[in-house]
């Protein structure tokens, strides 16, 4: 998967920051990010720690909507930030987070540089792949059934993987809060599946059993 910096070298990493005009703020765990930022149009990138959007409704139920690892990015546009019921929440201790404005990146008058001209087609291509899953998502959670969630979600992750194992990069209760579903009645399904020899679950490991063509 792309990276924000992919490409471009540690020293002009620097440079680009310090044309970019970003700060750095460090975050404690279970600390909220989006309180200390200001501004209300910005990108974040993850220097180091673990971070996760969290959308907590009306009746005070939190989900997590986005894992965020070392350069990952969110924004106050592309991550719904500017939604009173989300924010990020530091899930490590010392997690670095680089803030930048977007209209400094859209007006940086250093924008000849090769190092910038690359951060830009980073930005632009992982813009272009969380559209791609926040409409994978849609299409998830708008299935009727938790059954068909379920085999939804197993069928997008194992043909984007070209294989047969789906693996949880996260816990099950996570997974529950991203297919927008009752953690109990998602372990009764998966044992449903698993009884009808659909699927085999041996820890995070999933392996599907029925024909998906996921070559």
């Amino acid at each position: 998967m792309i990276k924000i910096f992919d490409q471009i070298s540690s020293p002009n990493k620097a440079k680009l920051l310090r044309i970019l005009k970003s700060h750095s703020f460090t975050f404690n765990i279970e600390t909220s990010i989006m309180s200390t930022i200001q501004s209300d149009n910005i990108i974040g990138i993850i220097a180091k720690g673990y971070a996760e959007i969290i959308r907590t409704d009306h009746n005070g139920n939190e989900s997590v909507i986005e894992e965020l690892e070392e350069e990952d990015i969110f924004g106050t546009e592309i991550s719904s930030l500017k939604n009173a019921e989300y924010d990020i929440i530091a899930k490590e201790n010392n997690t670095e987070v680089i803030i930048i404005e977007y209209n400094d990146i859209i007006n940086c008058k250093e924008n000849n540089k090769a190092f910038y001209n690359e951060f830009i087609k980073n930005l632009l291509q992982i813009f272009t792949l969380k559209i791609k899953e926040k409409n994978e998502r849609l299409n998830i959670i708008t299935k009727k059934t938790i059954r068909d969630k379920l085999l939804e979600y197993f069928s997008i992750e194992s043909k984007k993987h070209g294989s047969s194992y789906v693996y949880l990069s996260s816990t099950f209760t996570a997974l529950a809060d991203f297919l927008a579903i009752d953690r109990s009645a998602m372990t009764r399904e998966l044992k449903n599946l698993k009884d009808e020899g659909l699927i085999e679950v041996k820890g995070k490991r999933i392996t599907l059993l029925y024909n998906n063509n996921w070559i």
